[in-house]
């Protein structure tokens, strides 16, 4: 019997906002994929995605997904 495919939350954050996919909820993915690869898929460019967070946690580009995780990406942000 197979199994479900994995999936995960995924959310974009202020200008990257409009990279969410519709099913963004449960979003599915293959064990494995990085965050980098990820974000070739959904065509955001790296340099774009200053601040990641898997389960809360700052992650990077080569953090690996298995599913099941919230992930959050945010731009660079400026400010004074």
């Amino acid at each position: 019997m197979p199994s479900d495919p994995a999936t995960i939350d995924l959310r974009f954050f202020a200008t990257l906002a409009p990279h969410t996919p519709p099913d963004a909820s449960r979003y599915p993915i293959a064990c494995g994929t990085t965050v980098g690869q990820l974000l070739d898929r959904l065509q955001v460019r790296s340099a774009d995605a200053k601040l990641i967070f898997i389960n809360g946690i700052k992650g990077d580009l080569d953090s690996t997904l298995q599913g099941g995780e919230r992930v959050g990406i945010f731009p660079p942000v400026g400010g004074g």
